[in-house]
């Protein structure tokens, strides 16, 4: 089990983090604790997982390396993604009984959406 994936972001960047992770993906910030905080990012729940932004100062976005998790909004979601012109890369290897796509969060950090295949 995986408690929480971290994400590196740019000093400055929780604004632009909130409006992609809260409005467009539909997680739920959970704040950090004081300590933590002065650093900071921030942090999302939502779908089984948590998912934390971290400031890097040297900040690289993750290109290859990336989170996927599962969403049954799979169609909606790359919907209000590309509304929000941020790209959807319908995934071109099959991974068996799995849709998915990749896009990038407005840091650059890559990220995967899948949903299993239903079959009727």
């Amino acid at each position: 089990m995986i408690h929480h994936v971290l994400l590196a972001c740019p000093r400055g960047s929780e604004d632009r983090s909130r409006s992609f992770y809260l409005d467009l993906l539909g997680m739920t910030e959970k704040p950090k604790p004081p300590a933590l905080a002065a650093r900071g990012g921030c942090w999302f729940t939502g779908y089984d997982t948590e998912l934390h932004l971290g400031v890097e100062d040297d900040f690289r976005p993750a290109r290859k390396a990336h989170p996927a998790l599962l969403r049954s909004d799979l169609d909606a979601l790359a919907t209000r993604l590309a509304a929000a012109g941020y790209p959807v890369i319908w995934g071109d290897e099959e991974i068996p009984g799995m849709r998915r796509f990749h896009t990038h969060d407005p840091h650059g950090n890559r990220l995967e959406f899948l949903a299993p295949v239903t079959t009727p």
